[in-house]
């Protein structure tokens, strides 16, 4: 069965390398691996003839080692696609995950270490309790893990409300081509998921905070559900985090008022695995919900010891008795991959 026009531009669009110098490309040999995988995780090896053992997705092993040599991958993707359709979402999302991954190794390898001229007046508040040298050491790593952090922050937003969106058959809207308009009649409001055949609008969140951003921007929450019925569309918020609190009530009453929903905790899971049907329910599943979970159970009560040590272009990072290595760049790569990204403003891929 031949690829139809929207699957070849959904390979297309995954496959291609991204902007910048850290845009990362997913040749045939890496999509042979995911399909692979996808057929493990569907029950259909037999189909693509995927081998008995693969390397884990969620695995110790170098990401650019898994790769499946000597397939044909359009012969896999179409073999698959035709003993399960929908396989094509599971492929785009599981590729674009893998593809973030890719991107977030570069970036731990490329970003680099800040200058003491950037972060030395942040010193006056310590100066004095600790050497002079033993505090330029730490403001210089302080700045430069809350760097990796928030590469850390973007990198996800940017893959996970996407792939949220495409699970349960909608996509994701920026602001200038949103059909949802400010009062009904005005600018486009962005919307994380948008699924038309159902004139539903999400508003998907890890979590609602107490902390009060600007007034300003939490009246744009409130807004929101009220500029959805006016432009035709059903509100509903989705927030995985359950944690109640003041704000969270107020924006749930906010979506009820205009004819919305709100789904929290493991109604919210339970909403858009019921949405996405079996196969991309089964997705979200395994490579959403049950690492999310794996994580909130298993974070210790007593942080263990931390420390960051690096010498001859290996960054080791150790957690306990555990230790990651990174080999770095060198110091040229870093700088121009830095320029770049601070010069966009968006390290998006």
């Amino acid at each position: 069965m031949a690829l139809t026009k929207t699957q070849e531009a959904m390979i297309t669009r995954v496959c291609a390398v991204g902007g910048g110098e850290l845009g990362v490309k997913l040749d045939d040999e890496t999509c042979c691996y995911l399909l692979a995988v996808i057929a493990s995780d569907l029950g259909l090896s037999k189909v693509v003839s995927a081998p008995k053992r693969l390397p884990a997705f969620f695995g110790s092993e170098p990401l650019g080692d898994l790769r499946l040599p000597g397939r044909d991958f359009r012969g896999m993707f179409e073999s698959l696609t035709a003993a399960r359709p929908d396989a094509d979402a599971y492929f785009f999302c599981l590729a674009s995950l893998h593809k973030a991954r890719l991107k977030y190794e570069r970036i731990l390898r490329s970003q680099p270490l800040p200058t003491i001229d950037q972060v030395g007046p942040r010193g006056l508040l310590q100066y004095g309790q600790m050497s002079p040298s033993a505090l330029a050491s730490l403001l210089i790593w302080r700045k430069w893990v809350f760097d990796i952090d928030n590469r850390a922050a973007q990198e996800t937003g940017y893959i996970f409300e996407p792939i949220i969106a495409y699970s349960i058959g909608g996509v994701s809207v920026s602001a200038r081509r949103s059909p949802v308009r400010r009062g009904g009649a005005g600018e486009g409001r962005q919307v994380d998921c948008l699924v038309e055949s159902k004139k539903h609008a999400y508003e998907i969140k890890l979590r609602v905070t107490i902390a009060a951003s600007g007034q300003g921007r939490w009246q744009e929450e409130l807004d929101f559900p009220s500029d959805c019925k006016k432009s035709g569309y059903t509100p509903i918020l989705v927030v995985l985090d359950p944690t109640g609190n003041p704000k969270l009530t107020e924006l749930r009453r906010a979506f009820r008022a205009q004819g919305g929903k709100s789904y929290v905790g493991e109604d919210a899971w339970a909403h858009l695995e019921g949405s996405a049907g079996k196969t991309m329910g089964a997705f979200l599943e395994k490579y959403v919900r049950r690492t999310i979970q794996t994580l909130l159970t298993d974070t210790p009560n007593a942080l263990p010891t931390f420390a960051l040590k690096i010498a001859d272009e290996t960054l080791t990072i150790s957690v306990g008795n555990e230790e990651f290595k990174i080999t770095r760049a060198p110091n040229n790569a870093c700088g121009a991959a830095e320029a770049a990204w601070r010069g966009n403003g968006d390290p998006r891929n």
